[in-house]
């Protein structure tokens, strides 16, 4: 694939760097390389989701071992740098338009992805018209909604107010939604993964909360400023506060006084952190805290290496002058992410009807909810080496649509593409 890839200038964006390397405007290649890598990530869990075999979840310690679980793992970095990223790219769409057009983006934008979740997202997961999930795009689209307000705080206010939520919404995860009564769904959508009934009765699975979420992207937000800077004192900031985070998550986890809930709150997490009888359990327990809603630990656990990583690849960025290689196909998928988002989920659940029929597995639950709606028929799936094999099939085959639609995007300016 790399040989047949153009490499990505910055020249050939919309973008400014003024002579100490501080970006102006447009485009970051580090931050769509940090991207597109997480899109590509984020394919492997699709994929296993959809080829998987197994009838347990990859955090069931009891059953779990290495490979599984780490090909569950590095897929948590995704969800925290979708929110996160996207608030750092509300900072810069802002900083070329006026409050009013950023907040008026936001809100449109916002509910144009709740519209997308419940129309072609939802399709695309279960093949079927109704279907009722408040997933990660709805979450996003919510979160700017309220973005659309919040941006018109103080800098430094939306800062120290993402950073505080962040901190101490774990202190509301004993509340329960039955303590609402007939508002008890407003809660799940804040804080408690779980089914609800929203208004008029209708049917909805809330996977992402929204009071932990909102505040990562309008810490992402903040994060922004940090680009104003010249490059040194940049890369200075992102390492230190990447190692701060890292090394927070430790000292939590280990000490096991704040920062995951325990055991039987509705979520995947085993709770707090013991030594297993085994290494390899241990080691498991240790990584395995709670995403749904995203504890203190789960945000320090994937944000701290996250921003670590996104030093590396600034530092390479800026000496290299030009993505090349595997690095401009990263580009390409980070600079069209709902694009690649939409059309992976419908390569995906199309291949997996496509093999279960060449292989004579079980199709026809494929066809009416997946594993969404269905549990794992007798007889259907793979193992992880397989697995692996269609996430790298998916993931080349969506290259040239992928950059077809980046090019697209680049020679029109067409309002609508930016929806997209």
């Amino acid at each position: 694939m790399a040989s047949t890839t153009q490499p990505v200038s910055a020249a050939s964006i919309p973008s400014a760097v003024d002579a100490n390397g501080s970006p102006l405007a447009g485009r970051i290649d580090a931050i769509d390389i940090l991207r597109g890598l997480v899109m590509v990530i984020m394919a492997l869990d699709h994929t296993r989701d959809f080829f998987t075999h197994l009838h347990f979840e990859p955090e069931n310690l009891a059953k779990t071992w290495y490979a599984l679980f780490f090909t569950r793992w590095i897929t948590h970095f995704c969800a925290p740098l979708f929110f996160f990223l996207a608030g750092t790219g509300a900072f810069f769409y802002g900083r070329r338009r006026t409050p009013a057009e950023l907040s008026r983006f936001l809100l449109t934008r916002g509910l144009w992805l709740i519209v997308l979740e419940f129309t072609v997202v939802g399709v695309g997961w279960t093949f079927q018209i109704f279907f009722s999930l408040f997933g990660v795009i709805a979450a996003l689209g919510t979160c700017m909604v309220l973005m659309a307000a919040l941006v018109r705080l103080p800098l430094r206010w939306l800062g120290a107010l993402s950073v505080f939520v962040i901190a101490t919404h774990n202190l509301l995860d004993g509340i329960r939604p039955a303590r609402f009564g007939s508002m008890a769904w407003l809660w799940v959508v804040l804080h408690r993964r779980g089914f609800a009934f929203l208004p008029f009765h209708i049917p909805m699975f809330v996977l992402f909360q929204i009071i932990p979420w909102v505040a990562v992207m309008g810490a992402g937000y903040a994060f922004g400023t940090v680009y104003l800077l010249d490059a040194e004192r940049r890369r200075k900031i992102i390492f230190r506060l990447g190692l701060v985070l890292t090394l927070a998550f430790v000292m939590l986890r280990i000490a096991n006084v704040y920062g995951n809930p325990p055991v039987g709150l509705g979520g995947v997490s085993q709770g707090d952190f013991h030594v297993q009888p085994t290494v390899e359990k241990t080691v498991i327990l240790f990584l395995d805290v709670e995403k749904y809603p995203p504890s203190l630990e789960f945000l320090l656990m994937t944000l701290g290496p996250s921003l670590l990583l996104l030093f590396g690849i600034d530092k390479w960025s800026s000496r290299n002058g030009t993505a090349s290689g595997l690095a401009s196909v990263l580009v390409i998928y980070g600079r069209v992410p709902l694009f690649y988002y939409i059309l992976h989920i419908y390569l995906i659940h199309a291949l997996a009807v496509l093999v279960a029929l060449v292989f004579r597995q079980p199709v026809t639950w494929l066809l009416h909810g997946g594993f969404f709606l269905n549990d794992i028929p007798d007889g259907y799936g793979h193992n992880l080496p397989f697995i692996y094999l269609i996430w790298i099939v998916a993931v080349a085959t969506l290259y040239l649509p992928c950059r077809w639609w980046g090019d697209l995007k680049r020679r029109r300016k067409d309002w609508w593409l930016s929806y997209l």
